[in-house]
């Protein structure tokens, strides 16, 4: 089945109006609200034990999640801890250290490592010093490919051109930089201060040491923003030229992100307004000839994103989109997730319930899920939907032994009203997200969603636009 060359885009407003509910991002299928207690410390560790069972070796992908910011952003509803007692850090990293040697002496020297993502919070709270260190014991413990992606977030306040030299020479070659909002007046909104020179120190420096992959963050329907100030952000992202652009939608729920409830609503862009902010960062980053690989994400063609999404390669994880498909996520911090072969599993979300955990000497798995025969065969779906816009209904007849047409029934008859809506094109082997679809992707994954249909209970997503 051929795949869209570069994925375009149609705007229809009023479709967009009619569908602009809350939904999962299907950064995972099932999602973590769906994890369960049941599936604890000993199954993880049993799954990692047979995860190459058969011959079969897996390469894996590390997250670290670093939770610590010296400042807070009222948006943000990350797990983070804020303090500017940076001890706190240091005991974080001995604690990082003790679940590090747990889980590698499971993996019986299986441990080459192909990719690797530090979040947060905020990685680059730490010194470059805690940050040679922290590497230092990673390297000792896991094989790490010399052609693989390693990736860190980074706040561009607290770094520089030196410290992105240091990086570099520990083996880092993808950033992604937090900007949010290059406005004045939407940064005091937020608390968060950050000037451009700052940020382009960072970007520079990065490319002068040779990372490959450098991505920028913006938001959308910020405090006090305007379609003026964020053609401004915008354009100047353009003129720096980054690999990646990701434009995220704001999600304003209080009564879930605590620091949120410091924004006054009355601040917050109208409904209308933000439908227009997302509309003028389509067409301003498509014309500069960033290809939309989906959801929020843009790359330019020549991006490994794009070179995968051409090549029917593209892969969604915690991380967000990736080039990375056949590799087990190993987790590592407070609150991360990992998947396991058929399993996911997520750490302590509490920063004390992680330490106790390993003081007794234990993994510090909080919750998780294995999943079943038809959580593998919709998160497949989901998967192609959300990567390659398309799905071949016999390619999934023969995978997972189903009549397609029979097993989705129900899905498939409500997708033709969106047949009917020009969302997606039904034919009698497939079925294609259309280019007015393709904004509105995650509403068509959620018919797909098994969990969703027995419930629907969408309070605690995000808006979908």
């Amino acid at each position: 089945m051929p795949l869209p060359a570069a994925p375009a885009l149609e705007i229809d407003l009023d479709l967009i109006r009619r569908f602009d509910g809350r939904g999962p991002r299907y950064t995972s299928y099932p999602t973590a609200d769906r994890f369960v207690e049941s599936y604890d410390a000993e199954a993880y560790q049993s799954w990692l034990a047979r995860r190459n069972i058969g011959g079969i070796v897996r390469p894996l992908a590390l997250y670290l999640h670093l939770p610590f910011c010296s400042t807070l952003c009222f948006y943000c509803g990350c797990n983070k801890i804020v303090t500017r007692d940076r001890s706190k850090g240091e005991t974080y990293l001995k604690y990082l250290d003790e679940e590090m040697a747990l889980q590698a002496s499971l993996l019986s020297g299986d441990n080459k490592v192909r990719q690797m993502h530090w979040g947060g919070g905020t990685p680059n709270f730490f010194t470059i010093e805690q940050v040679t260190a922290l590497m230092g014991r990673l390297r000792d413990r896991f094989e790490f490919d010399p052609a693989g992606e390693y990736a860190i977030e980074m706040d561009p306040r607290a770094a520089n051109a030196e410290y992105v030299a240091g990086l570099a020479k520990l083996g880092f070659n993808r950033m992604s930089v937090g900007v949010q909002d290059f406005d004045p007046d939407v940064q005091r909104a937020v608390h968060r201060i950050q000037s451009e020179a700052e940020t382009l120190e960072v970007i520079e420096a990065g490319r002068a040491h040779g990372f490959t992959g450098i991505n920028v963050d913006l938001i959308y329907g910020l405090p006090t923003q305007t379609l003026v100030s964020f053609e401004r952000t915008l354009k100047r992202v353009i003129e720096v030229a980054p690999d990646r652009v990701a434009v995220y939608n704001y999600a304003h729920i209080p009564s879930l992100f605590k620091p949120q409830q410091r924004i006054r609503e009355t601040d917050l862009p109208s409904p209308d307004t933000r439908l227009k902010l997302l509309t003028m960062a389509i067409n301003i980053l498509t014309g500069a000839g960033y290809q939309y690989i989906g959801m929020d994400h843009f790359s330019k063609s020549d991006d490994g994103l794009a070179v995968a999404q051409r090549k029917g390669l593209l892969h969604r994880n915690f991380q967000g989109y990736s080039t990375h498909a056949d590799c087990d996520l190993l987790a590592l911090g407070v609150s991360a997730i990992g998947n396991i072969g058929p399993t996911y599993s997520q750490n302590h979300r509490s920063i004390d319930d992680y330490y106790h955990t390993l003081d007794r000497g234990e993994l510090p798995v909080m919750r998780g899920l294995e999943l079943s025969a038809d959580d593998l065969l919709r998160r497949a779906v989901i998967g192609g939907l959300m990567c390659n816009f398309a799905l071949d209904k016999e390619s999934f007849a023969i995978a997972y032994l189903i009549d397609f047409d029979k097993y989705f029934a129900p899905e498939l008859a409500e997708l033709r009203e969106m047949e009917q809506l020009g969302m997606v094109e039904l034919k009698p082997n497939e079925i294609r997200v259309t280019a007015k679809g393709r904004l509105l992707v995650r509403n068509i994954c959620m018919l797909f969603d098994r969990y969703l249909r027995q419930d629907q209970e969408r309070r605690r997503y995000s808006r979908v636009i």
